[in-house]
């Protein structure tokens, strides 16, 4: 059964794990959501939205990101929200709570000796959350192997 799938990751390392992942979309409808505008080339000729980047140093900024995020979201009414990490992607684990859509957070191969804070802030919101370091897997982050190897 097709589902509607929102993937969303901030610039980076986030975004090549999640390009990675982009087989496993192939009998979905996918849209992407990420802080680079000109990503929008890469997964073309998926629907592509462009967000500024959040901080949590910038409070203001995350509020606006936020709202942006939700708007995406209500948009695409997504069955499903995919993210590999970072601000955005904890926001839309959040807005995708709201709206009904079930969420899935990959926490960044890059944090190998401990979890990113937005990972630990997702992992209350998301229905799912997954570590890439087995080391690192708990009763909140289950390991079930790396997007990168």
């Amino acid at each position: 059964m097709s589902k509607r799938i929102l993937a969303v990751a901030s610039a980076g390392g986030h975004w090549v794990q999640l390009l990675r992942l982009m087989p496993a979309f192939d009998r979905h409808t996918v849209s992407f959501l990420s802080t680079k505008e000109n990503f929008r080339e890469m997964v073309a000729p998926h629907p592509f939205y462009f967000v500024q980047n959040a901080t949590r140093w910038n409070k203001l900024g995350i509020l606006h990101t936020f709202f942006l995020v939700i708007r995406v979201v209500r948009e695409v009414k997504p069955d499903v929200i995919i993210t590999t990490g970072a601000a955005p992607g904890l926001l839309a684990i959040i807005a995708g709570r709201l709206c009904g859509a079930r969420t899935l957070w990959i926490d960044s191969i890059a944090n190998a000796e401990d979890l990113s804070l937005s990972g630990k802030i997702a992992s209350r919101f998301a229905h799912k959350a997954l570590t890439q370091w087995k080391d690192l897997s708990s009763s909140k982050f289950s390991y079930q192997g790396n997007i990168l190897s």
